[in-house]
Order: C-alpha cells, then structure tokens, then sequence
C-alpha cells in the first residue's frame, strides 16, 4: 500500500510502498476513503511533541472495514467505519467511568512495529492510527459504524475534529441553555466548539480570531458575535457583549499558549475556562493564584471532547442527517496522497478549515 511517512521533523512527507501485518486479535483493517489534516498531525511533523520516526501520521479517516479479527464484534467487513485515535480498553478504572480518551491500557501493537518499509524496516504508527495511508489497521474500539448513506469525506471530520470541539461544550463542559460562551481560535476544532454552543442553546456566541476569515465562518456556523483577537480591547468588547461579566464558558481551541493567556481574561467571575487545543510539549503559562482562587475561576483541560464513541458518533451522525451540524462545509479542499505536502502547506498558511486527503475506494474512488 502507499503510504506518506515521516523521515525527518520538519520536512516534506514521502510517499512510498509500505506493508501491514493482517489484523490481530480484536483488530480491524479499514480500506480508507479519506482521511482530514488536522493540526496535531503537524505539530508531530514538526517535531513538537517527539516521538519515534520514521513514522505515519493521520487521525481523523473514515472507510469501508476489509478484515476484521479475531475476537471482533463492534463491525464486520463492508461497514462504512469513523477511525480515530480514541482507543480504549473499556475494562479499567478510566474506561468504566466514561474517560475512555485518557485510556492507559497499553495494546499488543504498540509492543511491535507492525508496518515496515518493502526493506523490512520498521514505520510507527503515528497518533495509534496511521492514517496518510490506503489501509490502516486499528484496535475495535477506534472505529465506529454509520450509515453508508454519510459521504465518507464528511465522516471523516467526525474522528477528531467535530468531536473535539463540540464534544468540549457538551460533554466536558456540559454547558446549560443561555449561558454565554467565547470561543478562542475558530480554525477547525474552534468551529465545532461554536456548533457546540448552537446545540447546546448558548446565547451569545463570541468567535474570537486572529483571522477575519474565519471570523467570518465561525458566524456562518453559528456565532453571535466576532471580535479580533489582535485588538487591544478583546477582554472589554466580551463583556460588553455578556452584560459587562465576561463569557460564562471560555473555549480555548488554538494551540498555543498567548491563546490561553487571552482565554483567561474572557471568563466572569466563577466562570470556566476550557482548554481545547494542544500546544507543543513543555509550553506553559502562569497565573495569579490569590486573584484566580479569589474569582472561583476554573480551568478544565478537555481532551478529544471527553468522547464516548459509539455513543457520540451516531448521535452526531443523526444531527448531520437532520441538518443540524455542518460538515460538508468544514471542507476546504481534497487532495490526492500524492498532494499531502501541498495540502499541508496550505493548513500551515491558514487556509484551510480543514483539508481532506481523499483515496481511491474498493469500488474505485467513491466517496459514499
């Protein structure tokens, strides 16, 4: 299979043939039909958060299962199948309490590198998935059967990005009608915060950015209002806009920290301040305890949308049906594989929302 495998941090991605074991036991190999950049891919490219090379990167796919495993019940072959990187054991102290995403459970296959270059070198399986590939092959538990009637490019944003901003407002946060909520950075993860707060029943809904562009998109999905992140007054126009308090909920869903630093300023008194987005590993930031303790002000780390899969994934697979959550309009644009660096390039310029590596299908390239 082809595959675009990262050699060295910070450079272009290589597109050559690599080989996959079968699936094991409780595994699943998916014969993929796209599979959507998102930015901690390229934060991982880069180098920002280490790890083994050379490796495949990509996380948020979807595809028609083609094996399955022994000891595999959740799907069978020719289901039309979200992969993420969400796996969980569902046995541990973390996983019979709801917290699948923070799983620690190792798995037989982190043991082992189970794609090797046709020298017999071995590939890691970047973010437990694998994705910048025409086959992966996954644990059960990181896939989820939908209706072959979704557009398996649309899908594919469900694996990550939709789930976790919108699953940051809803599940992490549990965000009541009415509450007021800003949402700092309005690239892929940021828009689904603001699709969050729309279901959720939110009012108003503040899209904070750097960008005009996607000011403008956070309101076609949704938002209230919009404020320039680069103004001198970002903090004084939110509270204008919340009855002069400040944003009951703050999300936080670019990764860097001057995000978080301005995140904090937005959020009233005893308000919540979500962090959504990754930076790279060892950024930090600081607080005034006496002030912050003082305030009853809470931060809470919310990571892939505290998502329950097969609970998460068909509910939003019925609000995309009924016309209540956009996805189609999260794509900016499709590539073949053999286009990903352009692809990236365009995602690090900031124009995209999201960009989708699309490849061919088992009945030659349909996207359904």
């Amino acid at each position: 299979m082809k595959a675009a495998v990262c050699h060295e941090f910070g450079r272009p991605l290589v597109i050559e043939e690599v080989e996959i074991d079968l699936p094991g036991h409780g595994e699943v190999q998916v014969r993929l039909a796209a599979c959507a950049i998102c930015h901690s891919d390229l934060i991982y490219a880069d180098g920002g958060w280490g790890g083994p090379l050379p490796a495949i990167y990509g996380h948020e796919a979807a595809g028609v299962v083609e094996a399955v495993g022994p000891g595999v019940k959740l799907v069978r072959p020719g289901d039309h199948v979200v992969v993420t990187l969400i796996r969980a054991c569902g046995h541990c102290f973390f996983c019979q309490n709801g917290a699948q995403t923070v799983c620690p459970t190792p798995f037989a296959r982190d043991e082992r590198r189970h794609i090797r270059t046709r020298n017999g070198a071995g590939v890691h399986q970047g973010l437990r998935t694998a994705a910048f590939a025409e086959i992966a092959v996954v644990d059960q538990s990181q896939v989820v059967a939908i209706p072959d009637t979704v557009p398996l490019d649309s899908a594919a944003l469900l694996a990550c990005g939709v789930i976790t901003g919108l699953g940051a407002v809803v599940n992490t946060a549990g965000v009541p009608p009415g509450s007021s909520v800003a949402v700092v950075g309005t690239g892929g993860v940021g828009l689904n915060c603001v699709q969050g707060a729309v279901l959720s029943g939110a009012d108003p809904i503040v899209a904070v950015d750097l960008s005009a562009a996607k000011r403008e998109a956070a309101e076609r999905f949704g938002a209230t209002h919009s404020v320039d992140a680069a103004a001198p007054d970002v903090a004084s126009r939110v509270k204008a806009l919340t009855s002069g308090l400040g944003a009951d909920y703050v999300f936080v869903a670019a990764g860097s920290t001057r995000a978080v630093e301005l995140g904090l300023t937005l959020m009233r008194l005893a308000g919540t301040t979500v962090l959504v987005g990754m930076p790279p590993s060892g950024e930090s930031t600081e607080i005034e305890i006496t002030a912050f303790a003082g305030g009853s002000h809470r931060i809470v780390g919310s990571k892939m949308g505290s998502t329950r899969l097969q609970v998460d994934i068909p509910m939003l697979v019925r609000h995309y049906q009924a016309g209540r959550l956009k996805l189609d309009e999260l794509i900016s644009g499709q590539y073949r594989l053999e286009e990903i660096n352009e692809a990236i390039e365009s995602v690090k310029r900031n124009e995209a929302l999201r960009n989708v590596i699309v490849f061919d299908g088992p009945e030659g390239g349909s996207l359904m």
